[in-house]
């Protein structure tokens, strides 16, 4: 009995002894991680509130029309200029005969007023030559008249003699009024033209822009990717309307590269500067570490880029610390970076400057 009693004392001692080992090997390792972390909080400024950053850029469509094809997936990586969607042209076709028989009509129209403004120009010629041999013939007349009026007074020449010199002269004073006038008939008609060609030169220049209208129609039709990236999802059926101007889908540009946006607290700032390395940790990869440099710092708070800034002038205030968005520039020497993706939760730790 006294046996049992002694193995069971040493069992407790043991028991023991192994509980005070085991509380001073958590109390050394508290006390290790405890002065760790001290040291770290000391010399770096850390913030979980922070994410992995890059340009998401939205297909838009340039022109209206139905869908005809969709050529992308979800998810799909795709190359600058692939096609992504294309629309349906025929309406646009049948515009584009209509335009391009519309300009054809235009410039018809102005080699007819071309050959007009020719044809008053060449009347107008002869109108002048005209009044030349009519003022000849006038001056003609008018001596003539002036020999018969000084016979006339001595009486050399007959009164019907006279009168028919006179007569003479006031038919060749008319047809010299007759050819000015015809003169001046033809110089507005070619003024006129002219006045017209300009007019239709305006008309053409306007069917050609409704013509290069309905070809840039044509080609934006085919909607291209702007970069290459990783689309979206896809929410488009063939056969569905889509709008000028209507978002069809996103794209993940990989051209511009990643980056972190860290918001650090107004306190931690002050040890911040552009230039510092900076240590990356990604949730969604543990055990591997990347590095970074602070690009930029932001020239004021958060709040103040949202879309209605907080007004702290009103009765009730409460302090709230602010957060300022540093970016952080991701270096791509000897990291693979194509794994991140954007809206990855990261934590950063930065070396007090």
């Amino acid at each position: 009995m006294s046996n049992t009693i002694k193995n069971y004392q040493k069992i407790d001692l043991i028991a023991v002894k192994s509980t005070y080992v085991v509380a001073l090997l958590i109390l050394i390792g508290l006390l290790i991680w405890g002065v760790s972390s001290a040291f770290h909080f000391m010399n770096y400024e850390e913030t979980n509130d922070a994410q992995i950053k890059e340009y998401i850029n939205p297909i838009v469509s340039r022109t209206g029309g139905y869908i005809e094809k969709i050529a992308f997936e979800d998810h799909q990586y795709v190359q600058r200029g692939d096609t992504l969607v294309v629309l349906e042209t025929n309406e646009s076709e049948v515009s584009l005969q209509e335009a391009k028989a519309a300009l054809a009509e235009a410039e018809a129209q102005l080699m007819v007023l071309e050959s007009n403004v020719n044809t008053a120009n060449s009347n107008a010629t002869v109108n002048q030559a005209q009044i030349g041999a009519a003022e000849a013939k006038l001056w003609q007349q008018q001596k003539e008249y002036e020999r018969y009026k000084k016979l006339h007074e001595a009486e050399a020449v007959t009164q019907q003699q006279f009168e028919d010199v006179k007569t003479r002269l006031d038919v060749a004073k008319s047809n010299l009024e007759a050819v000015k006038n015809t003169f001046n008939t033809s110089q507005n008609r070619s003024n006129d033209a002219s006045t017209q060609i300009a007019v239709a030169k305006a008309h053409i220049e306007k069917q050609k822009s409704v013509l290069d209208r309905i070809q840039l129609e044509l080609n934006y039709a085919v909607i291209l990717a702007p970069s290459d990236g990783y689309m979206g999802e896809k929410r488009l059926q063939a056969g569905q309307f889509v709008q000028k101007g209507q978002t069809l889908s996103f794209i993940v540009d990989q051209t511009q590269g990643k980056w972190v946006i860290a918001n650090f607290e107004e306190t931690q700032i002050a040890n911040l500067k552009e230039g510092q390395p900076v240590n990356i940790q990604v949730d969604a990869f543990p055990d591997e570490a990347f590095e970074g440099v602070i690009e930029s710092l932001s020239p004021a708070t958060g709040s103040q880029f949202s879309l209605m800034p907080p007004d702290n002038a009103t009765g009730n205030f409460v302090k709230i610390t602010q957060r300022f968005p540093v970016r952080i520039r991701l270096k791509k020497e000897q990291q693979d970076l194509s794994k991140l993706r954007a809206g990855m939760n990261v934590e950063v730790a930065i070396p007090k400057a």
